[in-house]
């Protein structure tokens, strides 16, 4: 049996597309191990799976000046060295890496150790992590064709993004029951990322009086954002996330407020939900969501607003026009033709045909 390691972590988006892998790579019969941090939300999400979870030590990588970049150096060295040891006592085949601070101490260290490593980055240009360990990396497998300009010619291979298959066997009237909702309005689910994000949360509860006339709400506000004084009110769910039951969720849902992160909305586009995309800020991010967001607006599969030009009129009049153009949107959607690329990466990693 060939074994495989997977890291990632730091946010849901550094997890998901592993999740899209792991039932192949279990269907191909590999002993699968993941090695990300204790408290990370990748522990949260990949421990249902049942496949061993090895935590270990990584300091944050930073663009920016904070007083923890002079002691985070010495945690990724740490966790460089607990990679080490524990990829000797696992002794993959292969390690793929989703990115994420997490992900570059054990890069490192199955370089170091003579194991080959993939690497996945989802966005038009990488983030930090990717950028450093793909100096160590095989090969490193892309989202959009733009992002194979930032990598030594030959080693990026442009695959998509892959999809978790389970997200495709949700059932609507399952996920209505599930969400106490019925079928005359339709639903709209608005999702800001694993860590959620404030001022849509903010400005989707300030407008709910007016939305709840048009729309059932499902809002996945992140992790503590939940208000306990909206509880109960009607055509209006919250959670701070939704594992079991998403998928059914998903078959509900009529129309979509998300970040735009690339994993999120390839999920979206694949499954032909209208969206309206509100990219992280430029003050809070490297630029990669405006960028996808604007990739995505240029082939007419979505509507953006920036968070700089959201108000609670702006975002309903955004509404709205989701609303009035589902028909349009819907149509170009269905021009884009997704391609496997979970098959892809497994076939690469594995040096199948």
């Amino acid at each position: 049996m060939k074994r495989i390691v997977l890291t990632g972590g730091g946010s849901a988006g550094h997890v998901t597309p592993h999740l899209a892998l792991i039932p192949k790579l279990k269907e191909r019969n590999y002993d699968l191990h993941y090695i990300g941090t204790k408290d990370g939300i990748e522990r949260t999400l990949i421990e249902p799976t049942g496949m061993p979870y090895h935590p270990i030590a990584s300091g944050k990588l930073r663009r920016y000046f904070d007083l923890k970049n002079f002691k985070d150096p010495f945690k990724v060295l740490a966790g460089i060295g607990q990679a080490y040891f524990k990829l000797g006592r696992i002794k993959p085949d292969v390690v793929f890496s989703k990115g994420g601070f997490v992900a570059v101490p054990v890069v490192i260290a199955a370089k170091m150790r003579g194991i080959p490593v993939y690497i996945h980055e989802s966005d038009i240009t990488p983030g930090l992590a990717n950028k450093i360990s793909s100096k160590f990396a095989t090969k490193v497998f892309v989202t959009f064709e733009e992002a194979k300009k930032h990598f030594p010619p030959g080693q990026a291979m442009v695959t998509g993004s892959p999809i978790r298959g389970d997200l495709m066997t949700g059932d609507k009237k399952r996920g209505l029951n599930w969400l106490g909702f019925s079928d005359n309005l339709p639903v709209l689910t608005i999702m800001g990322g694993s860590l959620g994000a404030r001022k849509i949360n903010e400005n989707i509860r300030a407008s709910l009086n007016e939305l709840t006339t048009s729309f059932q709400i499902v809002h996945l506000c992140g992790k503590g954002n939940i208000d306990p004084a909206l509880e109960g009110v009607a055509g209006y769910r919250q959670f701070e996330y939704i594992q079991d039951g998403l998928s059914d969720v998903i078959a509900a849902t009529d129309f979509v407020i998300s970040r735009a992160g690339s994993n999120s909305i390839f999920e979206w586009l694949t499954l032909r939900k209208p969206m309206l995309l509100i990219p992280l800020p430029l003050s809070a991010s490297r630029g990669d969501q405006i960028l996808n967001a604007q990739s995505f607006e240029k082939q007419g599969f979505c509507h953006v607003l920036y968070e700089e030009d959201m108000t609670e009129e702006t975002l309903l009049a955004a509404i709205g026009k989701l609303k009035k153009e589902k028909l349009t949107l819907k149509d170009q959607m269905m021009r884009y033709k997704a391609g496997d690329s979970v098959d892809l990466i497994l076939n690469t990693i594995t040096g199948q045909k």
